[in-house]
């Protein structure tokens, strides 16, 4: 690690130790309501109560599981999308302005509909994480496919190369970094898919947890969920950024002199 990423992450340490010191002391002198706000101590209670009870391992593969599902899901099913009528002008033609369409619509606005149809259990998370990643794929992926010099995929014509040799040797190539690109941000999405819909309609989950203790005003208890999400979110986007470095290790580095 680098000096300067080793002085942000003590800064932004020091700064959270100051905050959480703040909060704490706010909270015990009474000069913020704890129903509304609650505080560091309750809140690590509550955490501490969770995880040793076990209590919310289930909720937690629950969550997991159907946003990797549609993570995974949208991955592919973005991906060979935008390979498929990346190159083909009437396909893009007719579905670009339906994409974007719904790609514009709010995702509780869709939860509705999903729940209505794949009912309350896993299908509709998945369903909806999958459709909150799909299009962060097809379009950066899509990006990448119109942005593959054309000069070269000429080229590889005069020398008769097939459809199938120009795809795998230069297109799909060519589109790893937009891939990794939407899987940084699609990782959040998938997550987001599958909070939302436990929000709408599920009997397990950490959405359906905040969405309960939301519902008895339990501030400590949804605090503390929301953090647990900050963890995990914090985990994969350094897996993430692991796969980034080692997939694409061909990248020259910035030069920083």
């Amino acid at each position: 690690m680098d000096k300067t990423k080793l002085k942000s992450r003590v800064i932004l340490c020091s700064l959270l130790v100051i905050l959480v010191v703040i909060w704490q002391f706010l909270s015990e002198k009474g000069m913020i309501n704890q129903m509304f706000f609650s505080s560091p101590k309750a809140v690590w209670q509550d955490l501490k109560e969770m995880f040793g009870s076990g209590y919310i391992f289930p909720h937690l593969k629950v969550t997991l599981c159907a946003a990797f599902l549609g993570l995974f899901y949208g991955i592919v099913f973005g991906t060979l999308t935008a390979f498929l009528v990346g190159n083909n002008k009437v396909l893009i033609n007719i579905l670009e302005p339906v994409f974007v369409g719904i790609h514009g619509l709010p995702l509780l606005a869709l939860g509705p509909l999903f729940v209505v149809w794949f009912g309350i259990g896993m299908k509709s998370k998945i369903f909806m994480a999958t459709i909150n990643v799909f299009f962060l794929v097809f379009f950066n992926v899509y990006a990448g496919v119109k942005d593959v010099d054309v000069q070269l995929i000429n080229t590889l014509k005069l020398m008769r190369a097939s459809k199938l040799q120009i795809m795998l040797k230069v297109i799909m190539p060519s589109c790893i970094p937009w891939l990794i690109a939407s899987l940084k941000a699609g990782v959040g999405a998938a997550v987001l898919g599958a909070i939302v819909g436990e929000y709408l309609g599920a009997s397990a989950g950490l959405g359906w947890i905040i969405q309960t203790a939301g519902g008895y005003y339990n501030i400590t208890r949804v605090i503390a969920c929301v953090l647990v999400l900050m963890v995990i979110m914090f985990i994969l986007d350094a897996i993430v950024k692991k796969i980034d470095k080692s997939v694409l290790k061909w990248r020259p580095s910035v030069d920083k002199s």
